[in-house]
């Protein structure tokens, strides 16, 4: 069976390997980057590198994004020159960013009225280890028939593939996982000052609570760093988590659903990002808390 050909933008900490299994998988893909210089290193592996969005689209099937942000996403699709200026009813766009649900809703309407394309938004859950072992968690927001023929270009990179319901519902799924990291980040911060001011030993935390109520893939990433106070090279941001925040208290009002703890976690790291840490692990919220 022939592969469909896949064009790739956005080749950040997620882009960069999820592009890399997808090649390892055998597709072809074509990517392309605003700041060309992170793309090169694909083409070394077997990527093509497109000099713009429209060369991009002429040359594949499915367009895959993987940006920063809702603002990028729409720049990139209905921009001068965009996605939408260029694409084909035959082509689909998968958004694998962590955008708002509402504003996803309406992009996915102009997309159609301006080329006749189709929306599926799949947000993802996992970091940086997950994109690289092939075993992030999508929520896919979409058509039903329309999720299903996108199963198999994201098997490379997913160890489960969940369909959420219509366009957005997807975006609405990455909000809700989002609020129980950012919560967890917030309340580890003060874990860990507690158990220094205390006289314990914060490194053996992990050790001690692994397996019981308070384990957690962000407790077991994100203690030891914060204990050992290592925040080089992180593998995400607090602006990312910051921004993913505002998306929970956002939804919140539009569904008049309350988000007292979503909220209260935002303004703890907007105030840590107003002091400069915004593109620090979200690990450094323990110096909030440190002498």
């Amino acid at each position: 069976m022939t592969h469909p050909r896949l064009g790739f933008i956005g080749i950040g900490l997620m882009g960069d390997p999820m592009t890399r299994r997808l090649l390892a998988a055998g597709f072809d893909v074509t990517v392309w980057n605003r700041s060309p210089a992170k793309a090169e290193p694909l083409g070394e592996a077997g990527a093509r590198l497109a000099a713009s969005v429209a060369e991009l689209v002429a040359e594949v099937d499915v367009i895959m994004l993987c940006l920063a942000n809702t603002d990028v996403v729409e720049s990139v699709v209905f921009g001068e020159e965009g996605v939408a200026a260029h694409g084909r009813p035959d082509q689909r766009l998968i958004d694998f960013s962590s955008s708002d649900p509402t504003a996803t809703r309406d992009f996915a309407a102009r997309l159609e009225a301006a080329c006749g394309m189709d929306w599926v938004d799949a947000p993802v859950s996992g970091g940086v280890a997950g994109a690289e072992a092939g075993c992030l968690a999508i929520m896919c927001g979409g058509d039903a028939d329309a999720v299903d023929a996108c199963r198999p270009l994201m098997a490379p990179l997913a160890a489960r593939v969940t369909h959420m319901g219509p366009v957005g519902a997807g975006q609405v799924t990455k909000v809700c996982n989002q609020m129980v990291v950012g919560c967890q980040a917030a309340v580890l911060a003060e874990m860990v000052a507690l158990a220094e001011a205390s006289g314990v030993d914060a490194t053996r935390l992990t050790e001690a609570l692994a397996g019981g109520f308070a384990d957690s893939k962000p407790f077991q990433i994100l203690t030891p760093r914060m204990a050992a106070g290592d925040f080089a090279n992180p593998p995400w941001h607090l602006r990312t988590l910051l921004k993913d925040l505002d998306m929970a208290v956002a939804q919140s009002q539009r569904s008049g659903s309350a988000t007292p703890m979503s909220g209260l976690a935002a303004q703890l790291m907007r105030a840590h990002a107003r002091r400069g840490h915004g593109e620090h692990d979200p690990a450094i919220l323990v110096e909030a808390y440190r002498d």
